[in-house]
């Protein structure tokens, strides 16, 4: 099983670069190049954090910004690598009323003292992805790959030499029109910004959280837009999240439904691990099926799991009831949430249907958490393995999962 589960990974890795381009390809003569990247340095530099205080996330930034423009008739401008700066934008742009889509991903700095990407790949795929569905303009993924990993090289003096600590990378793309009509775009505008950030969990800590489970609640459904990172679908959910504080949970578990099925923790997607009905140990989480965010931890650890090949790996459908017996009948080992800030995040309590059910995720360890988290950091902090985005002393790489 680990075997079969190895090749199939090393086979998606060792594809001709073409693969990396398929897809629909819209505007694709005028993408623009990372070789006519323009670089203005800033000569007001910003105040690093103090390193021993931890980082709010989201409210450090660096010293520069990435800029690319694109309008309909010329297609994108030249790249450019600038002083951070504040947007200026129309009252009507059209980002700022219905077209807005990000990523985010991170940037370690190893034991040998190179910043490497975490699986950036992943990311580019689903931002184009997104791209496409709000009738934004396509982008060639290598070529805005290496604009990023050259802005990361930029502002490398940025990153956390603390192996739980990172950099926080986030590109966005907003249609840029500046028209009220509901309408696909004419003009974009793509920008990547870069933050520090502290670990989710100090040290070697993880703290648990409880959920509100409140079917009234949807956070997606079949035939929206729920598998794509567009800002629509994380703006609605902050009243349930306040919704749930006010119930003493921390985050919302989103259910989907009329059998109560499972589908993300937060922002976060969601595991279980645990006895299935027939006996056999598992680790579980919602199929892709089109509510799902294709989230990069997520595959990363379904990836880990199925090359250690220690118990059965599924993506399925999960529903209330079939927890609840689980949790009846003592089956349930561990249940978590994943995604890029925590990584890795325990829960043991879920608020439903005026019951307070007790996940025993911490009785149990949590040793899968723990273990999950220690292989991530292993791998995000590893020594001079890469994949290929400049792989020179000192410089910015990019890696994936398994070059460990």
């Amino acid at each position: 099983m680990a075997a079969a589960a190895l090749g199939q990974i090393w086979a998606r890795k060792l594809l001709p670069a073409s693969w990396l381009l398929c897809g629909p390809r819209r505007y694709a003569s005028s993408n623009f190049k990372a070789a006519d990247l323009q670089l203005e340095m800033t000569q007001e530099p910003h105040k690093k954090p103090d390193p021993s205080k931890p980082l709010v996330f989201g409210k450090n930034f660096t010293d520069h910004m990435l800029m690319v423009e694109w309008t309909e008739e010329k297609g994108w401008g030249q790249p450019r690598i600038q002083p951070f700066q504040n947007l200026i934008l129309h009252p009507a742009c059209s980002g700022l009323h219905y077209s807005l889509l990000f990523e985010g991903m991170k940037a370690f700095k190893g034991s040998d003292q190179q910043v490497r990407l975490f699986r950036p790949w992943l990311n580019m795929d689903r931002m184009l992805r997104s791209a496409l569905r709000l009738c934004l303009p396509s982008f060639d993924k290598v070529e805005l790959l290496e604009c990023i990993r050259r802005l990361v090289e930029v502002d490398k003096d940025w990153v956390p030499n603390d192996a739980n600590a990172s950099l926080y990378v986030r590109p966005v793309i907003i249609g840029n029109e500046p028209s009220l009509g509901v309408t696909r775009s004419s003009r974009a505008l793509l920008f990547v910004i870069l933050c520090p950030v502290s670990a989710y969990f100090p040290g070697d800590a993880v703290d648990p959280v409880s959920l509100l489970a409140d079917p009234t609640f949807i956070r997606a459904w079949v035939g929206g837009v729920g598998d794509y990172k567009v800002g629509g679908n994380y703006g609605p959910t902050v009243m349930v999240q306040e919704e749930a504080r006010k119930r003493g949970c921390e985050q919302v578990l989103w259910l989907y439904g009329p059998d109560h099925q499972l589908t993300e923790v937060g922002t976060m997607n969601i595991f279980i691990y645990w006895t299935y009905e027939d006996g056999v140990l598992e680790l579980v989480t919602p199929s892709l099926d089109g509510i799902i965010l294709p989230g990069v931890v997520r595959q990363s650890l379904l990836d880990l799991a199925r090359t250690w090949g220690e118990f059965r790996v599924v993506e399925r459908k999960i529903t209330m009831k079939e927890l609840l017996q689980a949790l009846e009948e003592g089956r349930v080992r561990e249940v978590f949430g994943s995604g890029t800030a925590c990584q890795v995040c325990p829960v043991h309590q879920i608020v439903y249907q005026g019951k307070h059910l007790h996940i025993p995720t911490m009785e149990n360890g949590p040793e899968l958490i723990h273990r999950f988290l220690k292989e991530l950091r292993a791998i995000q902090v590893k020594g001079p393995l890469g994949n290929g985005l400049g792989g020179r002393s000192g410089k910015v790489t990019s890696h994936e999962l398994l070059d460990w």
